[in-house]
């Protein structure tokens, strides 16, 4: 299959080295549906639903997602650069995130001003990502890299940043209470309120 159908239900479907570089799905719904080895760099899904779905080794890279939904989506070791998760419908009902991405290359993605409590990242590369004035309490962040990532006034009370690794953040502007991180990345927020630290 080369091309998906605007204004159509999938259900239970595999799709399997789909091809749809910047090409254009409208309306569609997508449910327990898997993508795998797919190639879906800057393709549109605009007012889309993707719904208990599984993205394997795509690559979504510059994927824009206007007025799209997703709930219960797992992303592993595919590549989304440059996606802005901002132009997404969220719904307002509900606040977890009910998304998960694993072993995927994230770099300048934007999640500002989103509430995805509950959002897990795990062994990610976010490189230049924004978190700027979101909610993402109780999120598994570990084994990630998030250099050069902008966190400002956001909510990250209790999330787990376990072995995370160029975490740059000021713990004034933020809301850390609870929050874990790994001995090494925390003596660096310390220094970061200019405090010197002597062994």
């Amino acid at each position: 299959m080369s091309k998906l159908q605007s204004h159509f239900e999938y259900y239970d479907h595999t799709f399997d080295k789909l091809e749809l570089t910047g090409q254009q799905v409208e309306g569609s719904e997508f449910e327990e549906c898997e993508f795998r080895d797919c190639q879906l760099s800057e393709a549109t899904f605009k007012g889309c639903k993707f719904i208990n779905c599984t993205f394997r080794r795509c690559n979504l890279s510059l994927m824009k997602v206007r007025q799209s939904r997703f709930s219960d989506i797992e992303f592993v070791e595919c590549k989304l650069v440059g996606v802005d998760w901002t132009l997404a419908e969220w719904p307002t009902y509900s606040v977890d995130a009910d998304m998960a991405f694993t072993q995927c290359i994230m770099n300048d993605n934007s999640f500002f001003g989103l509430t995805l409590r509950a959002l897990t990242l795990k062994e990610c590369k976010l490189h230049d990502a924004d978190f700027r004035d979101g909610d993402f309490s109780h999120s598994s962040m570990t084994y990630c890299d998030f250099t050069n990532s902008v966190f400002m006034r956001t909510n990250l009370q209790s999330a787990d940043f376990t072995e995370s690794t160029n975490v740059s953040l000021s713990v004034l502007d933020n809301n850390v209470n609870a929050a874990k991180f790994s001995r090494y990345e925390a003596l660096g927020l310390l220094e970061a309120l200019g405090i010197e630290l002597v062994d």
